[in-house]
């Protein structure tokens, strides 16, 4: 199973590399980037490449913040249950007292 994730993981990238080589080959042309004050030329294909790179590292981050908070989360449910568990528990080892 992991040999074939491996598999998909390779084919995935070489399919990836071999669409920006023929981006990068369709589109030579430069393109004018004007960031607040400053302004350089750089190929399409790079900027498109920087572009995709930075939204990449963006919904990283955004998914590891998620994971984060959902561990948390499930941290704290965990502890809540233990807690009730050990309620519950101590509340039948209780004798019964009789109704009169």
């Amino acid at each position: 199973m992991i040999a074939l994730k491996r598999i998909g993981l390779a084919v995935l990238v070489i399919l990836i590399f071999s669409a920006m080589v023929v981006f990068t080959a369709g589109n030579p042309d430069e393109v004018s980037i004007k960031l607040l004050h400053w302004e350089f030329g750089s190929p399409i294909s790079l900027a498109f490449t920087i572009a995709f790179a930075i939204g990449w590292l963006f919904g990283v981050i955004c998914m590891g913040l998620y994971a984060f908070k959902v561990s948390n989360e499930r941290r704290m449910l965990r502890r809540s249950l233990r807690m009730s568990e050990n309620e519950v528990s101590s509340l039948r080892s209780l004798p019964l007292s009789d109704a009169d």
